[in-house]
């Protein structure tokens, strides 16, 4: 006997899936998103593609760049303690800050947020977050998609990736290795803490220290440990522009996974390597507190986590005092945090 069709027989609802639901998060983020306009594109959502006109945006002979990243474990700090306001912000500064580390300008974001069960006004709050950091990068979030997985995500679990579009004219991508020599400074952009690398750690240090997500961060006063280690990853485009349309920069590095020593060579010649100065900066608190309550190596700290940078320039002699200045008065801190020296 076979079931008639729309008596008996499953609907996509009964797998798991809502459409009602999705199309209710469209609606939800539309504001955000037409909120992240800028020259070249509007920011609409519902096409089958985001577009780009860059001889809107200014540009006359554009080299295009793309990334792409995620937010990693932290998004479990997000989910178990209900705070997913500023896990966006993360998604974004992932991606455009490796453009910038080229030397380039964002211009658009797409988001992919993935879940087993679909919350639309969870995950509106998500791509809030995302609409936030393109604002901050001066990019446009040209679209996105949701996909609505049963059994794929463990429940109230979600993932999120983003993939961004960057140009710079022709000529003027970094890093200019060929125009790097011994004594070139190196300058330190400082990070807001962790970003979004090494979590995996953090979340096991927080299992030893035994404290709730809700309890007071012992590093950062007035804060619950979920909301300091949640500080959002910091955005250096707009800071950064300037820096790179004078070309006061060699060279720059964004301070991710792998830490000062192993991201800074990314941007340097083989004949050359950093000379740190690891007291050139003081280090944030939570960093104290995750080495001292985890019993962490220094070289383990090293190696995972920014320790304070969170993009490094590589520039002149002459001109660093003018770039720590440019920074500090665009609203970032920087300071020289080492020198060039030969291989």
């Amino acid at each position: 006997m076979t079931n008639t069709p729309g008596t008996n027989g499953l609907t996509y609802r009964d797998a798991g899936v809502d459409i009602d639901e999705g199309e209710r998060l469209v609606d939800l983020i539309k504001p955000a998103a037409k909120s992240t306009a800028r020259p070249g594109a509007d920011a609409a959502l519902g096409g089958f593609a985001g577009a780009f006109d860059p001889k809107a945006a200014g540009f006359k002979d554009p080299i295009f760049l793309a990334t792409t990243d995620g937010v990693g474990t932290k998004l479990k700090i997000a989910i178990e303690s209900g705070r997913h306001e500023t896990v966006g912000i993360d998604l974004v500064a992932m991606c455009v800050n490796d453009l910038s580390a080229q030397g380039a300008e964002p211009l658009m974001l797409l988001d992919y947020y993935a879940t087993g069960k679909l919350n639309a006004e969870e995950a509106a709050l998500v791509v809030q977050g995302i609409a936030e950091g393109c604002r901050q990068a001066g990019a446009a979030l040209s679209g996105g998609e949701t996909a609505e997985m049963p059994g794929m995500y463990g429940k109230g679990d979600y993932d999120l990736a983003g993939f961004s579009v960057g140009a710079a004219e022709r000529g003027t991508l970094l890093p200019k290795t060929e125009d790097m020599r011994a004594g070139d400074v190196i300058v330190g952009i400082a990070s807001s803490g962790p970003h979004s690398n090494g979590y995996s750690l953090v979340r096991k240090v927080v299992e030893r220290s035994g404290l709730a997500w809700d309890a007071p961060a012992p590093f950062a006063p007035g804060k619950t440990l979920a909301e300091a280690l949640l500080t959002p990853t910091r955005i250096y485009a707009k800071a950064l522009k300037p820096i790179f349309e004078a070309k006061l920069a060699k060279g720059a590095a964004h301070i991710t996974g792998g830490g000062l020593v192993e991201n800074t060579p990314r941007a340097l010649p083989e004949h050359l390597e950093v000379d740190f100065d690891w007291n050139a900066w003081k280090r944030p608190a939570v960093f104290e507190w995750l080495q001292s309550t985890g019993g962490v190596p220094e070289e383990d700290m090293r190696r995972t986590f920014n320790l304070g940078i969170g993009m490094i320039l590589v520039v002149e002699p002459a001109t660093a005092g003018n770039v720590i200045a440019q920074l500090n008065a665009a609203g970032e801190q920087a300071f020289k945090i080492g020198v060039l020296k030969a291989a």
